[in-house]
């Protein structure tokens, strides 16, 4: 296999940008399922314990599967990759428009799973393959990423109750045949696989666990509790109102994550780790105390400013061949803490005081921060 050559910025730029489309015309059929199935689960032929478990699967399929995606990935570069992702996201999209059954859509997540899995990977490796402007360019790709599920989720909406909620998902396999089609003018230069050898179980790093920690508080105990907690203030139609509720942080993404990769780019990925962090853990005390609204949309912001740190700490801290798979391997214990967010949510919201819930999960989010930029200073 060919050395892999060091690209340019200014080709970095292009591939990161083009990379972060082939995403955000792929995403939309997932996202406006995870807001139209538990809603409407009969007209998909689901109960609503399967509409879950439906919604659950492709992380776990992510997490089983990360590492043969990565080897894929590493082998094939980007553009065989994508292209096959994207593929993958149309047949995903045009069988939720068309059949119903809980196997056929169990099937259809899976498959999504490793999309997504394929489409996330090459969208930060890309960011990251010139350290140069990585974080910068990781803010970019965010933004671009958000901007096709934030039209999608008001739009499901609407068409939902208008049309039905399987309809929508016929324009959103156009989306993901014009992702294929952007896919063509990514590289196809293959990636050096890292080091085979087995050598037992690895320990987490600091950055794993702050990005398992990251996912279950962020993506599983504010999300579930923002519907659980705010669902009496509600008003209008549910579906529409919780599909602009949803859209909101995918803005706060589009409009933020670029200042967040500059931010980066200026004072350095881990200080602002630690500051964005903790800025977080205060805005979750007061959520858990009930500034309900306030709290919601400071932690929506901080989450859009962290978002693009990560990548680029990772390809600092693991340069080289082993950088694809520690890419991989952080976005596997995301997945894992945000499956099991929604789990411990439902378990403790109904029982527990939510100042002692969203209190003890801010104390875990500072911690496992100041462990990340500790850890790395000593």
């Amino acid at each position: 296999m060919p050395a892999p050559t060091t690209p340019s910025a200014s080709a970095s730029d292009r591939d990161a940008r083009l990379a972060a489309w082939v995403l955000g015309l792929s995403l939309p059929g997932d996202t406006v399922l995870h807001l139209l199935l538990p809603m409407f689960a009969p007209a998909f032929g689901v109960s609503l314990p399967e509409a879950g478990m439906l919604l659950a699967a492709n992380r776990l399929v992510r997490i089983a599967g990360y590492g043969a995606v990565a080897r894929f990935y590493a082998r094939h570069g980007e553009r065989l990759t994508c292209t096959l992702a994207a593929l993958a996201a149309a047949v995903c999209a045009l069988g939720y428009a068309t059949v119903t059954g809980f196997v056929a859509l169990l099937c259809l997540r899976l498959l999504w799973g490793l999309a997504f899995a394929a489409l996330n990977l090459a969208t930060q490796a890309l960011a990251t393959a010139e350290p140069a402007g990585a974080a910068r360019r990781a803010g970019r790709s965010r933004a671009v990423t958000a901007l096709g599920p934030m039209l999608a989720l008001p739009l499901g909406g609407v068409c939902a109750l208008w049309l039905g909620p399987k309809a929508i998902f016929f324009l959103f396999v156009i989306a993901a045949l014009a992702a294929v089609r952007v896919a063509r003018q990514l590289p196809t230069a293959p990636h050096a696989e890292p080091p085979s050898g087995k050598k037992g179980a690895r320990r987490p790093s600091s950055l794993d666990r702050f990005s398992f920690v990251e996912g279950l508080v962020l993506d599983g105990l504010f999300i579930i509790g923002l519907s659980y907690l705010g669902r009496d203030l509600l008003p209008g139609q549910p579906v529409i109102v919780a599909g602009l509720l949803l859209s909101v942080r995918y803005l706060a993404e589009i409009v933020l994550s670029s200042a967040g990769g500059h931010m980066a780019e200026r004072h350095g990925p881990e200080v602002l780790l630690l500051v964005f962090s903790v800025l977080t853990s205060v805005a979750l005390v007061g959520f858990g105390f009930g500034w309900l609204w306030t709290s919601a949309l400071a932690i929506v912001i901080l989450r859009a400013l962290l978002l693009p740190l990560l990548p680029p700490l990772v390809a600092l801290r693991t340069p080289g061949p082993g950088r694809i798979q520690a890419l991989a391997t952080r976005s596997v214990w995301r997945d894992m803490g945000a499956g099991g967010g929604p789990v411990l949510a439902g378990l403790l919201l109904p029982i527990a005081p939510a100042p002692w819930i969203y209190g003890g999960a801010a104390l875990l989010l500072a911690g496992t921060a100041l462990a990340c930029v500790k850890r790395r200073r000593d």
